[in-house]
C-alpha cells in the first residue's frame, strides 16, 4: 500500500512537469528551432534536461514517476528552465515534498461541519454576500446574498452546491459571468493546485472525476495542469434579479477548520453596485431574514 501511494505521488509530480514542458515553446526559453517538423509539442525531454543541467535519464525518471526525491537544487533548476512563476514553483516543491514522504494511506475527506459562530459571522456580514466553502469548493454555509448571487444555485440540493460544479455544469453560469471562459480557467487552476497536493483525497477525486466525465471544458483545462492560488479580484455578474453588478471578492482561510475558507463580496457604499447588493439582500424571503430560534425557544412556544 505504501509503495502504491508513493508511486501515485511521484506520478503526480511527473504529470506536472510534463504539462509544463509540453506547453513551453523552445522560443520562450531562448532555443533556436530548425526548419524541420517537430513532432513533440513544446520542449523535448532532452532539451529541458540540458537547460536544467541534469541528465536526460534522470529527467525521464522524474517525468515517469520513478524518481521521487529530487533535490531542491534540481527543482529550482527545472523551475528556472521552464520559466515557472512563483505559484508554479511552489506547487512543484509541494508535489516533490509529498512524493518523498511516502504517505501510507490517502487522507480522509475533511469534515463538512461549519461551526455555529461562523454561521453567525456570515449573517453579520449582510448585506455583503458571503459563504463558507471547503477545499473542494463545496458551499457549506452562506448568508442569503452569498447563495442568491450565484443565480440558479439554490435550485440544487444543498449537498450538490459546489462552485466548481456550478461554473462548469449549471446552464445559468455562462449567462451570469460575461467572462465565463476566464472564470472556468481560474477555477480549474485553483482546483488543480489543491488536488495536486492531495491527489487521492476522496472529496477531490470524486469532484474531479465527475467534472472530467460531464464537462469537456473542464477536461481540456485539467489536462493543461495550470495552477494558481486564490487572490482578490473584481467580478462582474449579469444577474437576472439585480442586473449587472461588479463586486470585489476576498477569500480567507478560516483558522481551526479543515481547510475551510470564507468568501465575501463587497462594493463601495453609495455606488450603484452597492445599491444592487442591498437590493439582492432585501429580496431574501422573510424566513431567511429572521434569526433562527434556538431549540429551547421553540420548545417553550409549543402548546
Amino acid at each position: 500500500m505504501a509503495s502504491e501511494s508513493a508511486n501515485s505521488e511521484g506520478v503526480e509530480l511527473g504529470r506536472f512537469l510534463r504539462a509544463r514542458r509540453t506547453q513551453t515553446s523552445p522560443e520562450h526559453v531562448g532555443l533556436s528551432v530548425g526548419s524541420g517538423i517537430r513532432r513533440t509539442p513544446g520542449l523535448r525531454r532532452e532539451e529541458l534536461a540540458t537547460l536544467a543541467g541534469i541528465s536526460i535519464d534522470y529527467y525521464v525518471r522524474l517525468e515517469r514517476g520513478k524518481e521521487t526525491r529530487p533535490s531542491p537544487a534540481v527543482l529550482d533548476s527545472l523551475a528556472r528552465a521552464l520559466h515557472m512563476d512563483d505559484q508554479e514553483h511552489q506547487h512543484l516543491r509541494e508535489l516533490a515534498a509529498r512524493a518523498a514522504r511516502y504517505a501510507p494511506e490517502p487522507p480522509p475527506a475533511p469534515s463538512r461541519t461549519v461551526r455555529p459562530h461562523l454561521k453567525l459571522l456570515l449573517e453579520s456580514l449582510r448585506p455583503n454576500p458571503a459563504y463558507v466553502i471547503s477545499r473542494s469548493m463545496d458551499m457549506l454555509a452562506w448568508n442569503f446574498g452569498g447563495l442568491a448571487l450565484y443565480a440558479g444555485l439554490e435550485d440544487w440540493p444543498a449537498k450538490h452546491r459546489n462552485l466548481a460544479r456550478y461554473l462548469f455544469l449549471h446552464p445559468a453560469a455562462r449567462d451570469l459571468f460575461p467572462d465565463w471562459d476566464r472564470q472556468i480557467t481560474g477555477c480549474a487552476a485553483r482546483l488543480r493546485a489543491v488536488a495536486g497536493t492531495a491527489p487521492d483525497a476522496p472529496d477531490l477525486t470524486n469532484l474531479v472525476g465527475e467534472l472530467l466525465l460531464k464537462s469537456p471544458d473542464f477536461a481540456r483545462l485539467w489536462e493543461r495542469y495550470e495552477v494558481t492560488r486564490r487572490k482578490p479580484a473584481q467580478k462582474t455578474f449579469h444577474h437576472p434579479r439585480i442586473g449587472t453588478v461588479t463586486l470585489t471578492s476576498q477569500s480567507m482561510q478560516l483558522e481551526g477548520t479543515p481547510g475551510q475558507r470564507i468568501g465575501v463580496y463587497t462594493a463601495e457604499p453609495g455606488t450603484p453596485d452597492h445599491d444592487a447588493m442591498l437590493l439582492l439582500d432585501m429580496t431574501a424571503p422573510q424566513a431567511a431574514q429572521r434569526p433562527a430560534r434556538s431549540n429551547a425557544e421553540q420548545h417553550r412556544q409549543q402548546p
